[in-house]
């Protein structure tokens, strides 16, 4: 049978409860055995004689076997087989004098009694390694490791050079010093579970190697030839190749296991990339990672294959990157609406802003797509940037879409917006004296100062979008005078269609139907944008609002619904260190907004425990204080009430959060949690003996029958919301909230993107210890966005000096979104911070960091840059066009946006 990485292990291996045991930790073919990498590597094993033996330290000796015999158990059943070997050779060279112990080993199945019976049958020499103990005042190894020694002289520099046959026996190293180094080298340690222990998950790795070096061999007179690999029985009915570990020569390059194993294996580096870098072929990377001959060793082959994930994924980012560029796109050069638009606003913009918006109005100028991530603090003002730019594509004649996560935020979207395009057309003027009181950037007030101005605001918006400006030439794609002289006609009626999940039918419809008629027009969806009946034929523009939310097989079915590729928009308010959004994001142009609007006040953090009852009363008597001053709190617990097993709510899925779900249908998806969002942040504790279990989340429902039983809120209403409220009374109680009706909402992590209510100056999140820092940052970012003083306090049951105590602490330490980001990266790692879908949490890097292995990710982008500048198309190198194919196709998730 031919041997090459996509057989499966099914196929090779006789134990089905191993191979559901391997398939369970995702190894399925040989491939993934040889790339599912151990996490560290064992210390060598020491060479001791018998007497130099320490009970419970694993040591290795070689003897001969004296006696042997086979027990049954009839109590127990199964067999014992126990032998007697005396290390008198081997203790003479240690200059002590020799001794005898006992080696044991326990089945139930009588082959495997009978093939280690013959193994270790009397006057046999073995090599064995083990932890010592003693029974019945004699010194014993159970279930040592064993190694049989071919009798005669080996090969005169005592390397292995295959299995040895002699006579009906076959034996697994030729001398007792080539034995004795293979059994004490270090030895890999793998993530295992239950179903399977580490070393079994060595063994199998390690007898795929040597199956797969055994196909490598295509020469006559190879070592490997000579010693064709064979299947043995073993205790677990698992495949057993020559023996316990491929051969161990101390130099690869003479070892037959080595010489087959990079003919079966191909090398995906250019050999210039390779050797400019001191790398190792990739087959004997994968021979010293499962098998090393030191932990340096270990540790350069670690090296090659992370840097060959680095190569591999930074190609595939830098070909997605140019064949975006080939793609024909709706060149948007209409900006006079966007210019009038800027005008207009009753506050200035940030240097930021403004260079970013002139930076979006020349990539959608172009012919190509628009790649771009917009990435900003809470409150720096993306939202204006993102209708600037829509406004570029409507002015132009064409459409545009934002895509939010959430129906709250759909809808304070559409609102602010609509509210935005109303000052353009002059309800708001110069003269309003409510002009003065805006807080800058703040859409909140702009809707205010709007419905203040003139009561048919919202009216003259949904004129609008009834009666839509028609310009039947806008769908040419030509970009020509007859655009810029649209864009006037544009000014004063852009239609701002909302179009969400949880709509009545005849709604929907109509939305539907206008955004199908191809009018230039402002869509505000949910991932009702998504859905098949949603067609936009002069879609110009995609605005994806959280991008972290979406995976990218929606944001793909937007650019595809068209002939013409849409511009794409991407924004986060999730913190993403400079360096790691470079490298990860490596298909998408990338800007910042740094700065935060005048007025904005810094937030005060504290961290208040929860078992002080004192500091507890005295942030409850703060917050009553604030309420009697006219300004509103919110409260955030992780589960929507005690009874709620899934703990949470998934109406705004935190940072790691990325899955399809329509915003009408959130009840049923409660299991995307906060409190899933943020477990990988915890440290791990289990229920059982030594370890102490977690108490229970705090709930809504407990949370708000608790406070409003206290006497500093007497007399205080309160509201809740979750996603298991429908869209009604989401809207109710966001109203009640942003008018004072109800001053405190206690509310599930449902607010923690988009909910904009400028009164509202304290948050007070229970359970804060078990939510990551990126996700607290964005909650802390609801309030102070009225330019008031504002405070935020986090209720925590961690242990004082614990590792979740240290992660809170960066929060009260800090506002820098940056520093809070790298700081959750090296606290809770990529997947939690970037998402699955960005982090390589589902994707094929198994090795590689997003933030340690920066300079890596970077050697390895200019490389493959100038690889594909000489080579677009790889075809010089096909193993790396292969490797990339297969990356493409296996990750489509870790692509951002191709």
């Amino acid at each position: 049978m031919s041997i090459t990485l996509n057989t499966t292990m099914s196929s090779i291996m006789t134990n089905k409860r191993r191979v559901g045991a391997l398939k369970s930790l995702g190894v399925v073919t040989v491939g993934d055995a040889l790339t599912y990498y151990p996490f560290r590597v064992a210390d060598p094993v020491p060479l001791r004689a018998l007497r130099e033996a320490r009970i419970g330290e694993r040591m290795a000796f070689s003897a001969s076997v004296r006696s042997m015999r086979v027990v049954p158990m009839n109590v127990r059943r199964g067999y014992r087989l126990e032998a007697v070997v005396d290390d008198g050779d081997f203790a003479v060279s240690r200059h002590v004098a020799g001794a005898a112990a006992r080696l044991v080993f326990f089945s139930y199945k009588k082959q495997y009694v009978d093939w280690l019976s013959m193994r270790l049958r009397s006057g046999a020499i073995v090599v064995i390694a083990g932890e010592p103990s003693e029974f019945n005042g004699q010194l014993q190894f159970t279930h040592p490791e064993i190694m049989t020694v071919a009798p005669g002289s080996g090969p005169a520099d005592g390397e292995y050079s295959g299995v040895v046959q002699m006579s009906a026996l076959k034996y697994d190293t030729d001398t007792v010093e080539a034995g004795l180094r293979r059994i004490s080298r270090p030895r890999p340690v793998y993530h295992a579970s239950s179903r399977i222990s580490s070393e079994h998950i060595h063994e199998s790795i390690v007898q795929c190697i040597e199956l797969l070096a055994g196909t490598g061999q295509d020469l006559p007179g190879d070592a490997a030839t000579e010693a064709p690999q064979t299947m043995k029985p073993m205790e677990d009915g698992g495949i057993s190749g020559a023996g316990t570990a491929p051969a161990g020569a101390e130099s690869r390059s003479g070892n037959a296991v080595a010489v087959g194993l990079a003919r079966a294996i191909p090398d995906v580096l250019p050999e210039s990339v390779r050797e400019s870098n001191h790398l190792l072929h990739r087959a004997e990377a994968f021979l010293a990672i499962h098998d090393p001959l030191s932990t340096a060793d270990f540790k350069r082959a670690i090296g090659t294959m992370r840097y060959e994930e680095a190569f591999v994924s930074q190609t595939a980012l830098l070909q997605s990157r140019s064949n975006v560029r080939k793609d024909a796109a709706l060149p948007c050069a209409g900006v006079a609406l966007r210019d009038r638009f800027i005008e207009s606003l009753p506050f200035p913009l940030t240097g930021g802003q403004r260079e970013v918006i002139d930076d979006i109005g020349v990539d959608m100028a172009r012919e190509y797509p628009m790649q771009r991530l917009l990435q900003g603090e809470v409150g720096s003002g993306k939202t204006v940037v993102a209708v600037a730019a829509m406004l570029q594509a409507a002015g132009s004649g064409h459409q545009a879409v934002l895509v939010a996560p959430t129906q709250v935020l759909a809808e304070q979207h559409h609102a602010t917006i609509s509210a935005m395009l109303c000052a353009i057309d002059g309800v708001e003027t110069g003269d309003d004296p409510s002009r003065d009181a805006l807080s800058p950037n703040d859409p909140a007030d702009l809707i205010k100062a709007a419905e203040s101005a003139a009561d048919d605001g919202d009216a003259k918006g949904r004129a609008a979008v009834k009666h839509p400006v028609k310009h039947s030439g806008a769908r040419s794609g030509k970009q020509d005078g007859a655009a810029h002289a649209q864009s006037d006609a544009n000014t004063r009626h852009v239609p701002v269609i909302l179009l969400t999940g949880g709509m009545k039918l005849a709604a929907r419809r109509r939305a539907l139907a206008l955004a199908a008629s191809g009018d230039p027009c402002i869509i505000v969806a949910t991932h009702a944008a998504f859905s098949k009946t949603f067609q936009a034929p002069n879609l110009a523009l995609v605005v994806i609002d959280e991008q972290h939310r979406f995976g990218v097989e929606q944001r793909e079915s937007l650019r595809t619904k068209n002939d013409v590729v849409p511009h794409l928009l991407v924004m986060t308010a999730t913190p993403i260190p400079r360096t790691a959004a470079m490298t990860w994001f490596g298909d998408l142009d990338i800007s910042w907004l740094t700065e935060l609007p005048g007025g904005r006040k810094p937030i005060r953090t504290f961290i208040v425990p929860e078992d002080d009852g004192r500091m507890m009363g005295s942030m409850f008597a703060h917050i009553r204080g604030r309420i009697d001053a006219g300004e509103r709190a919110y409260v955030v617990c992780p589960r929507i009430d005690a009874d709620d097993e899934s703990d949470g709510d998934d109406d705004t899925s935190g940072a790691s959060q990325i899955g399809v779900y329509d915003d009408s249908d959130a009840y049923r998806r409660e299991s995307a949690t906060a409190a899933a969002n943020t477990a990988a942040s915890a440290p791990s504790q289990e229920d059982g003996d030594g370890a102490p279990s977690r108490p229970p989340l705090h709930s809504v429902a407990e949370i708000e029958h608790r406070l409003s039983s206290l006497p500093q809120f007497r007399g205080v209403r309160f509201a809740t919301l979750t996603g298991r409220d429908d869209d009604a009374t989401k809207q109710q109680v966001m109203a009640d909230f942003a008018d004072g009706a109800t001053p405190v909402l206690v509310a599930t992590t449902v607010i923690e993107v988009g909910v904009d209510v400028p009164q509202a100056s304290c948050i007070v999140i229970f359970d804060a210890d078990r939510y990551g820092l990126s996700q607290l940052h964005q909650l802390r970012g609801r309030v102070g966005r009225g330019g008031t003083d504002s405070w935020a306090f986090l209720i925590s049951r961690a242990e004082d000096g614990g590792p979740a105590q240290q992660r809170l602490q960066v929060i009260q330490g800090t506002l820098d979104g940056a520093q809070i980001a790298q700081a959750d990266l090296e606290f809770r790692g990529a997947g939690d911070v970037l998402g699955d879908a960005q982090s390589g949490g589902k994707s094929g890097l198994k090795l590689l960091r997003v933030v340690k292995d920066v300079k890596i990710i970077a050697d390895a982008r200019e490389r493959a840059g100038r690889l594909l500048a000489d080579d677009p198309d790889l075809s010089g190198e096909v193993e790396l066009a292969g490797a990339v194919l297969d990356f493409t196709r296996g990750n489509e998730t870790f692509l951002t946006s191709s």
